[in-house]
C-alpha cells in the first residue's frame, strides 16, 4: 500500500496505531544499553511493622538497657532506687504536663513537679505518713496555684475541669509511684521491688507474645483495638509462673501468695494500660513521649507499672 494522498506520514502496518508506534519510540528511548548501569534507583523494600505496632529491635533494645538499670541499683545500691524512681517520675509528670497543656487543659506543672518529689523523698523518713501528707499538700497547693495563676483580679476559666485533672494526675503519677519506693525500705526491701519488676515485665511479654501469635479477640477495641483476650491470658500465665517464682526464690514465701500476685498483678496491668491508652485517646496522642525508642516516653513504659507498684506493696505486705 502506498501513502495517503496529501500526506507525507508513510503507511503504517496493518493493526499497528500511532499510540503503538509511540510507545514502542518511547520504550527504545529509555532502554539502557547492555553494560550500562540503570540510572534509575531501585525502589527500597518496604519495611514492615510489627503486628504490635511496635519497633521491636529498638523496644527489645531500651527494654534490655532499662533491665539492666533496674537490677544494678537493686542488687548494688537499693537505697539508689529512690533516685532513680524520683527522675523518672519527674520526667513522667512533665511528659503528662506537657500533652495536658497541649491540649488546653492547664494543670499547674510546678506544684506537681515539687508535691511528686516530695511524695517520693518523704516516704524515707516518715513511710506512708509521709506520703499522704505530701499528697494532701499537693493537692491544696495546686487547688490554690489554679484558683489564682491569673492574679487576684482574673477569674479562672475551666477551674473545676483543670484542678480535677491536677488531682488525677498527681495520684496516677507520683503517688502510685511512691509505693515503689516505700517498698525498698523493707529489711527485704530490693527483693520486694524485684518481684514487682519482673513480674510486670512477665505480664508484658506474655500478653505481647501471646497477643501477637494467637490474638484474635479484641478485649476493648473501642479503647485499644490491639489488646486481645487471647494476649490476656498470656499475661496471666506468665504473671503466675514468674509471681510463683520470685515469691518463693526471693522472699522465700508460700507458692500461693505468688500465684495470687501474679493473677492480681495481670489484672492490674491489663487495666493500667487500657486507662492510659483511653488518656490518649482523649488528648488525641500515640505516646507521651519519646525519649524511649520502640516504647514512647517514660509514661509509656510506666503506666503497668504505677498501679502494680502499690497492689505489690499491698499483697506483699498483708501476706509476707
Amino acid at each position: 500500500m502506498g501513502t495517503a494522498a496529501g500526506s507525507s506520514d508513510p503507511q503504517l502496518p496493518l493493526g499497528v496505531t500511532d499510540a503503538d508506534s509511540a510507545a514502542e519510540a518511547a520504550k527504545a528511548d529509555t532502554e539502557v544499553p547492555p553494560g550500562r548501569p540503570d540510572p534509575t534507583p531501585a525502589a527500597e523494600p518496604e519495611k514492615k511493622a510489627s503486628r504490635a505496632g511496635r519497633n521491636l529491635p529498638a523496644a527489645v533494645g531500651v527494654g534490655a538497657g532499662l533491665g539492666g538499670l533496674v537490677i544494678g541499683v537493686l542488687a548494688f545500691a537499693p537505697k539508689a532506687w529512690l533516685l532513680v524512681v524520683a527522675v523518672a517520675i519527674a520526667i513522667a509528670t512533665w511528659e503528662v504536663t506537657k500533652r495536658l497543656r497541649e491540649a488546653d487543659v492547664l494543670v499547674p506543672r510546678i506544684p506537681l513537679l515539687v508535691g511528686g518529689q516530695a511524695m517520693i523523698w518523704l516516704g524515707w523518713p516518715y513511710g506512708t505518713t509521709g506520703v499522704l501528707g505530701a499528697f494532701a499538700g499537693t493537692t491544696i497547693v495546686s487547688m490554690l496555684w489554679r484558683l489564682f495563676d491569673r492574679g487576684l483580679r482574673g477569674r479562672p476559666r475551666n477551674y473545676l475541669r483543670d484542678t480535677a485533672v491536677t488531682v488525677f494526675t498527681a495520684a496516677w503519677v507520683p503517688f502510685l509511684a511512691s509505693f515503689a519506693t516505700l517498698m525498698v525500705l523493707e529489711d527485704d526491701g530490693a527483693a520486694r521491688v524485684f518481684c514487682l519488676m519482673i513480674v510486670c515485665v512477665a505480664s508484658d511479654v506474655g500478653g505481647y507474645a501471646s497477643g501477637v501469635l494467637f490474638g484474635k479477640h479484641p478485649m476493648a477495641p473501642a479503647i485499644s483495638p490491639k489488646k486481645s483476650w487471647e494476649g490476656f491470658g498470656g499475661s496471666v500465665l506468665a504473671c503466675i509462673v514468674a509471681g510463683v517464682l520470685t515469691v518463693t526464690l526471693l522472699l522465700d514465701a508460700a507458692w500461693w501468695i505468688g500465684a495470687l500476685l501474679g493473677v492480681v498483678l495481670a489484672a492490674t496491668a491489663t487495666a493500667s494500660d487500657l486507662i492510659e491508652s483511653q488518656v490518649k485517646r482523649d488528648l488525641g496522642i500515640k505516646d507521651m513521649g519519646t525519649l524511649l525508642p520502640g516504647h514512647g516516653g517514660i509514661m509509656d513504659r510506666l503506666d503497668s507499672i504505677l498501679p502494680s507498684a502499690f497492689v505489690t506493696w499491698l499483697v506483699l505486705g498483708a501476706f509476707v
